[in-house]
């Protein structure tokens, strides 16, 4: 089964989702010193959404540094958003551009560090895009 690479923040919100679904998983690092991550299989993105309701700097510069080397965004399948709903129009915008962006469907959105609800259902919808590829 294909992974995930996801981006989290010092939060570690949308890290503990990620944890949660017990999939092979890799993140995209945190500083732009760390060495940048280079992915070999096909995965879902998992991102934060960023900033209010403006919809300015929603999606992190680190996921944009990721998805701007062409062989990391040959790879994606898709994307999962994490937002608050205080966002009000701009809740999980992240995936929205990303998905546009990259051409692929944006798969989910979560609150925070969502609920054992959306964990479930991501899960089963990640086995179903994976059955599907």
């Amino acid at each position: 089964m294909p992974g995930i690479v996801y981006f989290s923040s010092v939060s570690e919100n949308t890290r503990r989702f990620v944890d949660r679904l017990e999939l092979p998983a890799a993140r995209i690092p945190l500083r732009p010193v760390d060495a940048p991550l280079h992915v070999k299989d096909p995965y879902v993105l998992f991102t934060p959404t960023y900033g209010g309701g403006d919809g300015q700097g929603a999606v992190p510069k680190q996921v944009i540094r990721f998805l701007n080397d062409e062989h990391n965004r040959s790879l994606i399948r898709g994307v999962v958003a994490a937002g608050n709903t205080n966002f009000g129009s701009a809740y999980c915008l992240a995936g929205n551009i990303v998905a546009r962006k990259c051409k692929v469907p944006h798969l989910y959105n979560f609150e925070l560090l969502g609920t054992a609800e959306d964990v479930t259902r991501v899960r089963e919808g990640l086995g179903q895009l994976w059955l599907q590829q």
